[in-house]
Formats: structure tokens, sequence, C-alpha cells
């Protein structure tokens, strides 16, 4: 799986990428076979945000926003919306999964 991580106004060092990588690559075994993920990190107005996307088969993309005081607490909340999301659709039977075309 591809994982883009991008920074829009802010600067994240390398233990904050390793770190986000890490993350991805153990949410990423939950969803089913995800092609692709990106992280963007924001900061505006001395508000921290971080947006995560995944993108699944049948052109399915989940995509977790979260805002916080610094850009590791945003993180972690929008990773727990992610895992939240994609354990939810793991959990839904196949026939019940919207096709999208």
């Amino acid at each position: 799986m591809r994982i883009t991580i991008t920074a829009r106004h802010t600067e994240i060092d390398d233990d904050l990428r390793a770190h986000t990588k890490e993350l991805v690559e153990k949410v990423a075994k939950i969803a089913r076979r995800p092609h692709h993920a990106q992280v963007v990190f924001t900061e505006d107005h001395g508000e921290a945000g971080v947006e995560i996307a995944v993108h699944v088969p049948r052109g399915r993309i989940h995509v977790a926003k979260a805002q916080a005081a610094d850009l590791r607490s945003a993180l972690d909340a929008a990773m727990a919306r992610m895992k939240r999301q994609l354990l939810d659709e793991k959990e839904t039977p196949r026939s019940k999964v919207p096709e999208t075309r």
C-alpha cells in the first residue's frame, strides 16, 4: 500500500512522519485490500488538524478528520475515527455494502 504524508502550513519532523506511517500500516491491516492512504497535516491559527483518507476497492474512500492543540493528538484522534470506520465496514456483510460506480 502506498502512503502519502503531506504537511500544509506546518513542518513535521521525521519522528512524527515515522509514527504516522506506523499507525497507518496498523490501521490498514483492518481494511479490505487498501490501495492508497493519504495523511495531510495542517495548522491554522494555532490549531492543528489531520485528515486521513484510505482508498479501498470498489471506489470507496474512507475519510477521517480531527483537530486538536497539537499534531500528535490530532493524529491519534483521526486514527481512532478511521479505525472505527474500517471496523464498521469489515463487520458489515458484503451483500449490504453499497456498490459505487
